[in-house]
């Protein structure tokens, strides 16, 4: 049996965030010194995109939640954010869970995350509440997002993934490396890979491809019982629905994806009534709001340990459902926090749960030397190749947000004058970190931005009308009603063009006024040259790494202009802030 509503009473309570963390004059003994709760600690981590280093990273001004999403988490930001969580302004949970500031917050709260850091805090949580009662989890996105990761594969990040003991873990990028170099990591891989909603298509069905269950066609395992504590907790893993969507279909061309809430369904219950477990847990990628839709559909979940759309909530979010009562959680991204979630499991059910979502000071948290020396080692062979400085931010380069980002203005920037372009658009990932205006930009920074398995950059020719309908699509998926029909990308950035948008319109009526530089209007019949990068089509152009550095190397005045996104029917919308 899945959560009641009568114990969640209890539960609601002590859900909650644990205090704003005070100045960093604290030490960690003060600020990760978590009380004892229950019987099992479940770690969760996700989004990390191979940021094996402390980072910067800005949380998004602007998260704008439409119809019944409005003002509710993850949709809020800035002031509103703090308000609805009870963190003091100025604070250190200020800095790492708002945009608010956030230069001051770096220069005295400095960097986050950093897996030499993540290692000696999950040392400690797990030591505390002793051997056989915790259980290491990964949402995803582990093996993508750097230089390092892209050049080996994902190999660093595996590696790194066995010496953090990572028990379990689900994907998304991870599939952008193809079958084979997929399978090769899980080969080395120490613990599970989990995705119950990945089958075979018919035709590699019908000629025998590998899957895990040949007889129902899936592909991977798609759950574990652990015991933890004495107690039976079963881990579903739910893998990005989307995947030959958002990506190339050329590297998973046997594989069919989905939310398949229904297989779910089957699943939980077959865990529930015949492996008679204590605990149900879903690591998910869906992204927060599919996985609050996919909560008020599926019972016998206990908690959703949610992924991919990158927001780091403080509280689990309590969804009713005709069994009982989810918590769905999701635990932001870049190795910034580490969730805790602590079970009290009583036979055939949790009684009772507590959870934080710890920011990981890397200022407080000594690195652990053996994954510090992991990552020296892996890192030693691209140091002096990637570490030169190209130039200098100029301003406060940040990417996460639903429409803008100065890095990826900078991209447009790049794509517009190297490649001859009048327009520039760039895909609107949420991945990516931030760099401090001055700070030195070296072609590790570049990567960091850009290293995918399709790089390759395009110039076409596209009418208006083409161009227009491009941006609808994007916002659609964007800020469609129905959850399922989102896939967690931010809007497609664009250069040399501006645009209004009404987020609560229609489906080909949130997108008006579009002009080009200059103020002339966008015509719908005539053809303009578009340059462009990450195309889900093969394209044969420079990488996007390359067109950036080398407009960095030319010492071009950078581009000042706005983003030139005018947003309609968002006021008082608690996702928006005046400081975009």
């Amino acid at each position: 049996m899945t959560i009641r509503r009568r114990d969640f009473l209890t539960l609601a309570g002590a859900a909650t965030l644990a205090g704003s963390l005070p100045r960093l004059a604290r030490s960690a003994d003060s600020a990760y010194d978590l009380d004892r709760f229950g019987n099992a600690r479940i770690l969760h981590m996700t989004d990390t995109h191979a940021q094996l280093k402390p980072v910067y990273f800005r949380e998004p001004s602007v998260n704008i939640g439409i119809g019944s999403m409005q003002g509710n988490p993850p949709h809020l930001v800035g002031k509103a954010f703090l308000d609805r969580f009870g963190i003091r302004p100025d604070s250190a949970d200020a800095y790492a869970f708002t945009s608010i500031e956030f230069e001051k917050g770096a220069g005295r709260f400095g960097k986050l995350g950093g897996f030499a850091h993540l290692k000696t805090l999950i040392d400690r949580l797990r030591s505390d509440v002793g051997a056989g009662r915790s259980l290491l989890l990964d949402g995803g996105d582990l093996w993508q997002g750097t230089g390092l990761a892209n050049a080996m594969q994902g190999a660093d990040m595996v590696d790194a993934a066995n010496l953090l003991g990572i028990e379990a873990m689900t994907g998304h990028w991870e599939f952008t490396y193809g079958e084979q170099v997929l399978r090769d990591n899980l080969e080395r891989f120490k613990g599970e890979f989990l995705a119950q909603n990945v089958f075979l298509t018919e035709e590699a069905a019908f000629n025998d491809a590998k899957a895990f269950d040949p007889a129902s066609g899936r592909v991977f395992k798609p759950s574990v019982i652990k015991d933890i504590g004495g107690h039976r907790v079963a881990v579903i893993g739910q893998a990005f629905p989307y995947v030959p969507i958002a990506h190339p279909k050329r590297f998973t061309p046997d594989w069919k994806f989905g939310i398949r809430d229904e297989e779910l369904q089957k699943l939980v219950d077959g865990h529930r009534n015949n492996d008679k477990v204590d605990a149900v847990i879903l690591l998910s990628h869906n992204g927060m709001d599919v996985d609050l839709k996919l909560a008020s559909r599926v019972t016998g979940i206990d908690v959703i340990l949610g992924g991919h759309t990158h927001d780091a909530v403080p509280q689990p979010i309590t969804v009713a459902n005709a069994g009982g009562v989810t918590l769905v959680t999701n635990a932001g991204s870049n190795g910034k926090y580490l969730a805790v979630l602590d079970l009290d499991i009583a036979k055939g059910k949790v009684a009772n749960v507590r959870y934080r979502l710890l920011p990981v000071f890397s200022e407080l948290l000594k690195p652990d030397p053996a994954m510090q020396a992991l990552i020296e080692k892996a890192r030693e062979p691209h140091a002096a190749a990637w570490g030169d400085k190209i130039a200098a931010a100029d301003r406060l380069l940040y990417r996460r947000g639903n429409f803008s980002g100065t890095m990826d203005q900078l991209i447009c920037d790049a794509l517009r004058g190297e490649l001859h372009a009048e327009i520039a658009l760039s895909p609107g990932f949420r991945w990516g970190t931030t760099a401090l205006a001055g700070q030195p930009l070296t072609m590790e920074d570049v990567l960091a931005q850009t290293a995918i398995t399709y790089p390759e950059t395009y110039v076409a020719t596209m009418t208006g009308a083409q161009i227009k309908d491009v941006l609808e699509d994007v916002c659609d998926n964007l800020f469609n009603p129905d959850p399922y029909y989102q896939q967690g990308g931010d809007m497609v950035r664009v250069g040399g063009l501006s645009y209004a948008c009404t987020p609560s319109e229609t489906v080909g009526k949130r997108i008006s006024e579009l002009k080009l530089n200059g103020g002339r209007t966008l015509e719908a019949g005539k053809s303009y040259k578009v340059a462009g990068w990450a195309s889900v089509n093969e394209q044969k152009g420079t990488p996007v790494w390359d067109v950036v550095a080398s407009h960095l190397r030319s010492g071009k005045p950078p581009n000042r202009d706005a983003p030139g996104v005018t947003l309609k029917g968002v006021d008082g919308n608690p996702g928006i802030t005046a400081q975009q």
